[in-house]
């Protein structure tokens, strides 16, 4: 070979690995300057992996700081079957030591990782177990299993079991609200979710401060009631133990305090454990919300006592107003009502007619003012419309369904009478306690509420009810209707059984008869009781409904509800004894 040749391979070689060096210059050019920012943003979309951040749904809490409901964290325990079947940490392996804590056999969980791989080669998701508790989630952390991914889910939890459970409400499986507070005061309680991005090697681990936050969290705010958990549990366990002795389809207990409107506990009867909705579904599924705001009934007698105090306040009657009551009273209109009761002629007062009962009576009471009257009374009494607590599924109760032009019911006669006495209209219970409120609190109806407010991170309390009252009926009125209902409570045929030794009561019974669903009525009883506590200065009201016991189907049967929780309450608050005597009010002429 001449030298001339080898200088020209040489060259040649040269030139060639010249341009094959600036092949790739330009190659590397084009990658890391030119074209960087898109791969990069491609090669990060083919590794990012978007994640949910949960924000937590607020806490519920009863008006002394007693947890009611709270969220906790439960884990969603995933694999990467394609990566499981590749690890050094085999599906057997890791089986054994799952098994205890995801509650499942290894064997099986052997065999749904064999098979998704089987099925897709490439299968990168199965879950191994959902809603793992804290607890079981830290142990399985602990493993250090490489293929196995857990996300957060909340849970919502009630400590408290049924205690409130028909006002607290429920959750679905997804956190949803379905009942009670939960859903009607959604607003406050729901959080916010936010999102996050991480990046995940290609053996499927999670690259370390890789993740970045795109939208913060926002957990939700903290509902605070006006219920008294300690009193909520008296009064449900109370309520249960009497409805079961007499055989109530179900039944209500409400009080409330009388100069705030508070309602301070709302028991029924069969009542709902939040943290086991099922078995309330497989055994009552109408027992799931609360018949305190969701179930109106004819009050009956109960009733009475707001004619009474509409009469009083019209200055139309007075206490010792004299009425001639027959057990039968017959209108020329064709209205025909008669008393529970057969009897010969009573010469009753105003009072006697309460304390008898007297649907005959109270008819002619009743008719000294016109329906309009009556029907606007009714209304500055609350009924016809949703309280201020604007419940879940709460009605209006029934007031009729004929209007005239002015938009009064247009009753006929038979149902102008019967509604004077509590038929032929409905309230609910919670309407019904209010009618009692407003007249142990002078003639002022407070705006019934249940919520005290929602609080905020930093303890400021948003959407707190009003506490303008009303003045419905006079004063006077009002202390005249008191007087005669404490009356009925050391005279009429169920003192012995309401009697709180040291305080004055007042109150009144009711039993109606329950509609049949065609247009008549069944032989079932709605029994109730309504009435206050001290009656020289009333603090509490209590109101009592069973429907449809069988054991007793008189007003007797919540005189024994009445009496113990009203006794309960006032114990509790710590309420003055009363320091005078009942009024002697004559009752006939």
């Amino acid at each position: 070979m001449t030298r001339r040749t080898a200088r020209g391979r040489l060259a040649l070689a040269a030139v060639l690995v010249l341009a094959l060096v600036s092949v790739f210059v330009v190659r590397l050019i084009d990658i890391q300057v030119v074209r960087a920012e898109t791969l990069n943003s491609q090669a990060v979309d083919k590794r990012s992996i978007p994640e949910e951040i949960l924000g937590m749904r607020g806490d519920i809490f009863d008006s002394t700081g007693v947890v009611l409901a709270d969220s906790v964290l439960r884990y969603d325990i995933t694999a990467s079957p394609k990566t499981a079947v590749e690890s050094a940490i085999t599906p057997e392996i890791a089986a054994e030591k799952l098994s205890p804590y995801l509650g499942v056999p290894a064997a099986d969980i052997v065999k749904s990782i064999r098979d998704a791989v089987a099925a897709d080669p490439e299968s990168d998701y199965l879950y191994l177990g959902k809603k793992v508790d804290v607890d079981a989630f830290e142990k399985i952390r602990a493993l250090e299993i490489p293929w196995l991914y857990y996300s957060s889910q909340p849970a919502r939890t009630y400590p408290n079991g049924a205690v409130a459970g028909n006002l607290i409400g429920f959750v679905g499986s997804a956190n949803e609200p379905q009942a009670g507070v939960e859903l009607s005061e959604d607003s406050c309680l729901a959080g916010v979710d936010g999102s996050e991005v991480y990046e995940r090697s290609e053996d499927g681990v999670r690259i370390p401060g890789s993740t970045v936050t795109t939208k913060q969290a926002q957990n939700g705010n903290d509902l605070v009631l006006t219920i008294e958990s300690d009193l909520q549990w008296y009064v449900q366990q109370t309520l249960a133990k009497y409805a079961q002795e007499y055989g109530a389809k179900w039944g209500v207990v409400v009080v409330q305090e009388v100069k705030t409107g508070r309602l301070v506990a709302v028991a029924d009867y069969p009542t709902v454990d939040p943290n086991d909705v099922d078995a309330t579904v497989n055994t009552d599924i109408s027992a799931l919300g609360s018949r305190a705001f969701t179930a109106p009934f004819e009050p009956g007698s109960t009733f009475k006592t707001l004619t009474t105090a509409s009469l009083l306040d019209a200055g139309l009657i007075d206490t010792g107003t004299h009425v001639t009551a027959p057990y039968r009273f017959t209108t020329a209109d064709g209205a025909d009502v008669n008393d529970s009761e057969s009897h010969g002629t009573w010469n009753l007062t105003t009072t006697g007619v309460l304390k008898e009962s007297s649907n005959t009576g109270m008819s002619q009471l009743g008719l000294l003012m016109t329906a309009d009257q009556r029907y606007d009374y009714m209304k500055k009494f609350g009924l016809g419309e949703r309280t201020e607590v604007d419940f879940g599924a709460e009605e209006t109760g029934y007031l009729g369904d004929d209007w005239d032009e002015d938009g009064v019911p247009d009753w006929d006669p038979q149902t102008n009478l019967a509604s004077m006495f509590g038929q032929g209209i409905t309230v609910t219970a919670v309407q019904m306690a209010s009618i009692y409120q407003t007249i142990a609190n002078g003639g002022v109806r407070m705006p019934v509420s249940l919520v005290a407010g929602c609080r905020l991170p930093d303890g400021t309390m948003t959407d707190v009810p009003s506490s303008e009252g009303t003045q419905v009926i006079s004063p006077s009125a009002a202390r005249s209707t008191v007087d005669m209902l404490e009356n009925v409570a050391t005279k009429g045929w169920l003192a012995s059984k309401v009697s709180i030794p040291g305080y004055r009561v007042a109150m009144k019974t009711g039993t109606a008869q329950q509609p049949d669903g065609n247009g008549g009525y069944s032989k079932s009883y709605l029994v109730s009781m309504a009435g206050m506590a001290p009656a020289d200065d009333p603090q509490y009201v209590v109101s009592v409904n069973l429907s449809g016991p069988v054991n007793m189907n008189t007003s007797a049967a919540t005189a024994p509800i009445f009496r113990d929780v009203m006794t309960q309450v006032l114990k509790d608050h710590r309420v003055v004894p009363s320091g005078s005597l009942s009024p002697d009010l004559p009752t006939n002429f």
